[in-house]
């Protein structure tokens, strides 16, 4: 591929590119996200080259299976209008409808045609993201095995198409691929202090989200709805400088059941902003990134620890040795720290509160062992989830890791689940949360090593 003049952006995606409505509509940045423009010098990437190939490998998601069922005639969207356009679409992904978030802050390649009246909704579910904004460009973002997230963008308004395509641009990695995801693919959350318009006064400050961000952090530039207590959080309000000082204006905007208030929401499906799709989409984009973080990382490593191998004249073997390996072992932490919720913020006194019809819409999806127990189960009283291991442990992107390294992965979440005093560092997994979690795993998870279906003390 030619080098070319790109803008790393402080990004936010599910966040786009602030200013950059010069480049043509259809050329879309990300889900949900804010971006800091910054010049760059033309270069390579490592996602670019080999083995990764992101541009040129052959790719299998579900956007790309639902691309080739539109072109077979199996699938035919409702081009003339929108919601059962995003209704279709939707249906095809496996995407619930009350998955609905809402961002208004002016954080998209769209920012033209986004304010706190005509805002942009975003629906997901554990691969794949999809958002518009009413009048534009269908966005859509799905996890790959092994290179991470792939960007596309669906241009309803082409007469010159009697088929819809799904289309890929390289200007998405501006955000997605620059420094805030550490020149990788990935998402970025971001909570920005918006104005009355929704423009990002960035003088304030902005603020990466994941689930370890506290939440009166949280939310800036997005709707909020369900109940979150006494929680003083940034979403639904606005802001203005004083003094050098962003001042937010909050009153009459929290635990709120729809958004009427806000806007005209009969163009959007839901009237609703969940707080616990929004608590589960920080999940998932930090989770997915870090998976995305470790399939580069190691990957990379072992390429570069074989090359040195067949230089030296030795023979590669399959094991993680050297720099490989040490690369693999930073990797194993974070990896675990995060799927098993170390760190993870706590909720407000009282928990939180979402609509029933999210909660099960989420729970749909689950997978149980015999006697119903779930890593999907929400617990929202101190914590999200009861079981806190992610069910994105189930994803393809997961198994696709690479083979050693997984195994060390398995070897240390075996040791964490089976210690008998709680391992330092996740010393909030008590000791039936841990015996849980391994009783789940033995019973749902396809493809663990035989010790874990060990009694440990035998």
């Amino acid at each position: 591929m030619n080098e070319r003049a790109r803008l790393i952006c402080d990004g936010s995606c599910v966040e786009d590119t602030y200013g950059m409505n010069k480049f043509h509509p259809s050329r879309w940045l990300g889900l949900a996200m804010l971006a800091l423009p910054v010049v760059a010098t033309a270069q390579d990437y490592a996602y670019e080259k080999a083995p990764f190939n992101y541009w040129s490998r052959e790719l299998d998601n579900p956007v790309t299976r639902l691309q080739a069922r539109l072109d077979s005639g199996k699938v035919v969207l409702p081009l003339g209008d929108e919601k059962a356009t995003m209704e279709m679409l939707l249906k095809e992904l496996e995407i619930s409808p009350e998955s609905q978030v809402i961002v208004f802050s002016k954080t998209s390649l769209q920012r033209d045609r986004i304010s706190r009246q005509h805002p942009r909704a975003i629906f997901f579910n554990e691969q794949t993201y999809v958002g518009t904004v009413p009048g534009g460009l269908f966005e859509l973002t799905t996890m790959e095995k092994e290179i991470g997230p792939i960007f596309y963008h669906l241009d309803a308004n082409r007469p010159d198409r009697k088929i819809p395509k799904f289309d890929r641009n390289e200007n998405c990695m501006s955000c997605h691929g620059g420094g805030t995801t550490d020149y990788l693919p990935g998402f970025v959350v971001r909570s920005v202090f918006p104005d009355e318009v929704g423009e990002p006064l960035y003088q304030a400050g902005t603020s990466l989200i994941d689930q370890n961000s506290p939440l009166n952090n949280r939310w800036g530039g997005w709707f909020v709805t369900g109940n979150t207590g006494n929680l003083t959080h940034r979403g639904n309000a606005t802001a203005t400088m004083l003094e050098g000082n962003a001042v937010l204006h909050s009153d009459g905007v929290y635990n709120q059941t729809s958004l009427d208030k806000f806007f005209e929401t009969k163009r959007y499906l839901r009237s609703s902003s969940d707080v616990v799709s929004l608590l589960v989409l920080e999940h998932q984009a930090g989770m997915h990134n870090r998976i995305t973080k470790a399939s580069y990382d190691v990957r990379g490593a072992i390429e570069r620890r074989m090359d040195l191998l067949t230089e030296l004249g030795e023979q590669p073997g399959a094991a993680l040795t050297g720099s490989a390996l040490s690369v693999a072992k930073s990797h194993v932490e974070k990896v675990l720290q995060f799927l098993l919720f170390a760190g993870e913020a706590p909720l407000p006194e009282g928990g939180v509160e979402g609509s029933r019809a999210v909660v099960d819409a989420f729970l749909e999806r689950r997978i149980a062992t015999k006697d119903g127990r779930s890593l999907r189960d929400l617990q929202l009283l101190n914590r999200v989830f009861k079981y806190r291991c992610s069910y994105l442990i189930y994803a393809p992107e997961w198994d696709s890791l690479p083979v050693p390294f997984l195994e060390m992965v398995y070897q240390r979440l075996y040791q964490i689940l089976t210690s008998p005093e709680p391992t330092k560092g996740y010393e909030h997994l008590v000791t039936s949360e841990r015996r849980n979690i391994l009783e789940i795993l033995r019973e749902t998870k396809p493809g663990l090593p035989d010790y874990f279906l060990k009694d440990p003390k035998a």
